[in-house]
Formats: structure tokens, C-alpha cells, sequence
């Protein structure tokens, strides 16, 4: 029988002026924009990795390494799509997924109900499960001065029984 599992994912990118800032799928019109191979969303990789974590299979990087010329500028959208799939096919389903996104600017309030929207359609699942939070980092380090982004990512995944 399948046990209950809980992941964890972590992202963080460098943000880089002229670059657009894509975070759970919505371009947030700024300045700067995440520093990546695939289109940077900070949030979608950190759920890519807890879902593959709970699973207990490889990570981002080693399913799509930015080493792979096909992953380049990719919507990453895909990424969370195939974690689900392989969610799936393991006959898990998403218990709840809470989220925390860290970055000085800009302010995400106006656009985290979409946000959430996105994550459960692409998780399938119920938007009561999925929560988001954003947090400054109070000017330390990196992130505080407002030169990157991160992302937590913590999820619980229950047996399907259907």
C-alpha cells in the first residue's frame, strides 16, 4: 500500500534587468526578470522538485538539465506537468502544497489569486489545497538587495484510491 509522502523544493534564480519576470505562469511586469535556461519561474521548479522529491525520483536538473538544448527559453509549465504525470502514474494525488516565494520587489498581492489559480490546474487539483505566501527578505543578503528571487515549496501526497 502507498504511504503518505511529503516534498520539499527549493529554487532560486538571479534577476537580471531586461529579462521578464515569470512567476506560476503569469508575466509580472518588472524591470527585472529571473536568470535561467528554461523561462526562470522560481515557483514551478521548486513544485517540479517537491513533487519529484516526494516521489523520491531524480530533480529538476537531472530530468531537464540546462545542459539540453530543448529545455532552453521552455514555458516550465511542462516541468510541473510531467511531475504530475509521474505523480499519476505512481497513483499519488495532491493532499495540499504550500508555498512561499521570497523577493524584495515587486509586490505580488495583486496577483496571487491567478497564481494559485494556475498551480491547482496544473496539480490538479482543488484551489483550497494550494497556498501561496510572499515575503520580503528584509534587505539581507542577495534576495534583500533585490538581486534574486527564491522559492519554498512544501507538499503532501496521499494514496489515489480512485
Amino acid at each position: 500500500m502507498n504511504a503518505i509522502r511529503i516534498g520539499h523544493g527549493y529554487d532560486l534564480h538571479r534577476l537580471e534587468a531586461g529579462r521578464p519576470l515569470v512567476i506560476c505562469g503569469e508575466k509580472v511586469p518588472y524591470e527585472k526578470g529571473a536568470v535561467a535556461h528554461s523561462d526562470g519561474d522560481v515557483v514551478y521548479h521548486a513544485v517540479t522538485d517537491a513533487v519529484l522529491g516526494a516521489l523520491g525520483l531524480e530533480d529538476i536538473g537531472q530530468l531537464f538539465p540546462d545542459t539540453d538544448q530543448k529545455w532552453k527559453g521552455q514555458d516550465s509549465r511542462i516541468f510541473v506537468q510531467q511531475a504530475v504525470d509521474l505523480m499519476h502514474n505512481k497513483n499519488y494525488r495532491i493532499g495540499n502544497l504550500d508555498i512561499t516565494i521570497i523577493l524584495e520587489k515587486p509586490k505580488l498581492s495583486s496577483y496571487k489569486i491567478q497564481m494559485k489559480r494556475n498551480l491547482a490546474e496544473l496539480l490538479k487539483c482543488d484551489f483550497d489545497r494550494v497556498n501561496l505566501k510572499s515575503k520580503t527578505h528584509e534587505k539581507v543578503d542577495a534576495v534583500g538587495q533585490n538581486r534574486a528571487i527564491e522559492c519554498h515549496a512544501v507538499l503532501l501526497l496521499y494514496p489515489d484510491k480512485d
